[in-house]
């Protein structure tokens, strides 16, 4: 790889953990004791030193490189055998730096939003994490974990936590990705190598985001927005003129609004009557309690009694994604974001004796919405500390669906601008080598699945070309099932999103994992992250390691019509079987576009499909929803892949 001795300036204010006070040689963060350095590869080994030149000796062949320095920056290339440790490397420029307990193995680079971010504790809580962060003694995995930061120009610093790599243990893996943890713990077990981990992802982000404004300039999709990163006059313009679009369509909404009359928040009245509201269980997003598919403004009231006002209350609560909170009519305050805390304090003299009741006005934008979070939720009031609980039933209402409105304006911001994230977190990275990557997002352009069907492989192959590596290996997790389920066969943003991700499989040295069995409908964040992390790792050890092991279930290959029936193909098909009860999950449809349930059976691995609602079937679909059910699998247990054999048009054509 050609080198820009000007992308190393930065090192002149990096610290080096290990090195010691009067050492002059910085190295970038993720060189540093403890690292995983892959196998059997030339890796550059790059930094910054006032001296004229700078020495560097490995002790896996104890050989020793003398380079000049170029401006104070230097890089030399050494050659890794084959995995083993732990070694050191030592830099000399008339100071001694010396990295120590390094390994040699296959490092991963671990990317996507929440679900790849979830920690096996804090606020993921994986399955049974308890056990798992203590039985977590992996000294031969490492893991180097990437701070959240978003840059509007590429930067070379990448930030790291913890002062860069750590040994796996029970007390470094906690808040590391569950996902990326998994997936490693079973590549070591199966194949005894060493495995480093780097983690850099960012929950509730964008595939935009990742990708460099290089290879977005290819689409021209964001070109405008990208012109504000890259321009401070043209970003002005684009603020302001977003601010007043904004207000205008918060003054529609709120005109639009039930819960407001003339301005007044008449939901949050004390005296309102809300007996004929619907009733609703908080905390739970509403969406699975009656109200499928709904964004817009959603009212909650809830009474409480007070025998008595001894000083203020405090409340606080998780609200997905905006809330407005009153009480007794009085408006407390609010707060923007769906990940945020609220923490409210309500003045005594609000309070009243005897009957109180709490409005809290919610936004929702998409995916899940309303009040959420630890079941005991709760009011503290006064010095006493007398507690209210809040939990349970609630009385809930619609003010406003933003499908009776017109679109709210959208400029991305923060992390979610485009290549936001690819500047500050993979950016940093170039030079170092990886064995490959995987890869979990998606949620969040569900709703542009047709043009995620462009940016996902556009990613990829920008990752590659700026990594060096055009074969680089990209393992990535189909989106897993999610929301309420659907009485009949509907379009579905989500199940076109994993279709998307699908068609990317055309790229080579790709690989994907089904997990519409293992989603939660209440939770966008399934708690069985070790099935994930196993079934990544099956794929690696597949495609990657050559092992020979069952990583695919049932993947749509051709089908057949004849009469009223369609006759399925699959590749991966030994072994076809429903995986418990009748096979389900199968949909048809005629001319018309109109779909229904289907019989299914299997006959001689085949699946052959029809209904009596369809006398000239046309097409079929498989787990085509938010949330299937369908139950399709082969000899290895694995689910079979969601797929579609028409092309008509979907919910997300044209949205951009």
């Amino acid at each position: 790889m050609k080198t820009d001795f000007k992308r190393f300036a930065f090192f002149a204010a990096a610290v080096l953990a290990t090195a010691t006070a009067q050492a002059k040689v910085e190295l970038p963060t993720f060189f540093t004791s403890n690292m995983v350095l892959q196998q059997k590869a030339g890796v550059p080994l790059w930094g910054h030193s006032n001296a004229s030149q700078v020495t560097v000796t490995t002790s896996w062949d104890n050989k020793t490189q003398t380079v000049k320095t170029n401006g104070g920056d230097f890089k030399v290339t050494v050659k890794t055998p084959s995995y083993g440790g732990p070694y050191t490397i030592t830099f000399n420029d008339g100071d001694t730096v010396v990295l120590s307990n390094i390994l040699i193995g296959e490092v991963w680079l671990c990317s996507g939003q929440s679900n790849m971010e979830m920690p096996l504790e804090g606020w993921g809580k994986v399955l049974n994490y308890q056990e798992e962060i203590k039985n977590a003694n992996y000294p031969q995995i490492r893991l180097l974990q990437a701070e959240h930061i978003d840059k509007p120009l590429p930067v070379d610093n990448l930030v790291v936590q913890a002062g860069g790599w750590q040994v796996c243990s029970p007390a470094t893996i906690p808040l590391f990705s569950s996902t990326a943890y998994f997936f490693a713990c079973k590549i070591y077990k199966e194949k005894n190598i060493p495995i480093g981990l780097v983690h850099s992802s960012w929950g509730g982000t964008v595939v935009e985001a990742w990708t460099s404004a290089e290879a977005l300039r290819t689409i021209h999709d964001f070109d405008s927005v990208l012109d504000g990163m890259q321009n401070e006059q043209a970003r002005a313009a684009q603020e302001q003129k977003y601010a007043d679009d904004l207000k205008a369509w918060n003054s529609k909404v709120l005109a639009a609004d039930k819960g407001y009359q003339n301005g007044k928040a008449v939901y949050a009245d004390l005296a309102f009557d809300d007996s004929n509201w619907a009733d609703i269980k908080v905390p739970s997003f509403f969406e699975n309690q009656g109200f499928p598919d709904f964004d817009g403004v959603m009212w909650y009231r809830k009474s409480f009694e007070l025998e008595a006002v001894n000083g203020n209350g405090h409340f606080e609560y998780y609200a997905d994604d905006n809330d407005r909170l009153f009480v007794n009519g009085v408006e407390i305050g609010h707060t923007d974001g769906y990940s945020v805390l609220r923490i409210y304090t309500i003045p005594a003299n609000v309070l009243k004796k005897g009957k109180n009741v709490i409005a809290i006005r919610v936004v929702d934008t998409g995916s899940g919405g309303g009040l959420y979070g630890p079941e005991n939720l709760h009011i503290t009031i006064g010095r006493e500390s007398r507690v209210r609980e809040l939990a349970g039933n609630w009385k809930i209402a619609p003010g406003v669906s933003f499908a009776d409105v017109e679109p709210a304006p959208y400029m991305p911001a923060g992390q979610n601008r485009p290549s936001a994230l690819y500047n500050a977190m993979i950016h940093p990275l170039i030079g170092f080598k990886f064995a490959g990557a995987i890869w979990y997002q998606g949620e969040s352009n569900a709703d542009r699945a047709q043009q995620y069907q462009t940016l996902f492989p556009l990613m990829i192959k920008d990752w590659r070309e700026k990594l060096g590596d055009s074969k680089l290996p990209f393992i990535f997790v189909q989106l897993a099932s999610y929301k309420q389920a659907k009485a009949e066969p509907e379009a579905s943003a989500w199940a076109e999103l994993r279709e998307a991700q699908a068609m990317t499989l055309k790229l080579p040295n790709t690989g994907m994992i089904v997990a519409t069995d293992i989603g939660d409908a209440e939770d966008i964040h399934p708690k069985n992250k070790q099935e994930v992390g196993e079934r990544l790792a099956r794929v690696a050890l597949a495609k990657v390691y050559g092992t020979k092991i069952d990583y695919s279930g049932p993947v749509y290959k051709s089908f057949a019509k004849k009469g009223n029936t369609i006759t399925v193909e699959f590749d991966f098909k030994d072994g076809l079987k429903a995986n418990g009860g009748t096979l389900k999950g199968f949909a048809v449809a005629g001319n018309d576009q109109v779909f229904y349930w289907a019989d299914a059976k299997i006959e001689g691995g085949k699946v052959v499909v029809s209904s009596a609602k369809v006398a000239n079937p046309v097409a079929v679909r498989y787990n085509w929803a938010d949330n299937p059910d369908g139950n399709l699998v082969n000899a290895s247990g694995l689910p079979a892949a969601p797929f579609r054999t028409d092309k008509w048009s979907g919910v997300t054509e044209g949205r951009k």
